[in-house]
């Protein structure tokens, strides 16, 4: 089976996180490595009134229903299997992904688990794709996010296209998680895409 990491951090928008989670454990095709930051509990809860315990962590308060294949790594856990090379994934994804987090990566600074993981994907050659929720960009943000461009990092702004002709709110983040998967090579057809069926 393969793996994916997914981190949450303390960003707007932590309903891409969640979406993310329940799409790939749908596709029932992944082993999915999951660490959320104390921010990101914190934006769980104000965002969508979502509460969960980093010390005694339950997929089920998170989805509202429990999966095998969901693994929860605490945030602090420096020694976790996804801080280390030797421990091999497809990739990660941080969505969202706070600006503290992108300077943290960009500086190659590991103050928790989901900058450590970013960072191995990054020394190993593996594909990171981090999904800012900012706006607007300081030339600080701008200029730490180039940085991970130029290393080969995936800079993926939750910015929805109209183009699919949405009609709800959750079309514009089936639009954002459709452009997430599409970098792995993951089609869900959560999505129109550009002129299709015509």
């Amino acid at each position: 089976m393969k793996r994916l990491v997914v981190g949450i951090t303390g960003a707007s928008g932590v309903i891409y996180g969640v979406r993310l989670l329940d799409v790939l454990n749908q596709l029932n095709a992944y082993e999915i490595h999951l660490s959320i930051s104390n921010s990101g509990v914190r934006a769980l809860w104000e965002e969508l009134e979502i509460r969960v315990d980093l010390d005694n962590f339950k997929v089920q308060s998170l989805l509202g229903y429990s999966s095998e294949r969901i693994v929860y790594h605490h945030q602090s856990d420096i020694a976790a299997s996804i801080a280390s090379g030797s421990f091999r994934t497809d990739g990660m994804i941080v969505a969202p992904c706070s600006m503290g987090t992108v300077g943290s990566i960009a500086a190659g600074i590991s103050r928790n688990l989901i900058h450590r993981a970013a960072d191995v994907c990054i020394k190993e050659r593996r594909k990171l794709v981090l999904v800012p929720r900012e706006t607007p960009f300081s030339s600080i943000h701008l200029e730490n996010m180039l940085k991970l461009s130029q290393l080969g990092v995936c800079i993926l702004p939750a910015m929805p296209g109209f183009y699919h002709f949405p009609k709800t709110v959750d079309d514009q983040i089936n639009f954002v998680i459709t452009k997430l998967l599409d970098q792995f090579g993951i089609d869900t057809g959560l999505t129109k895409r550009w002129k299709e069926n015509g």
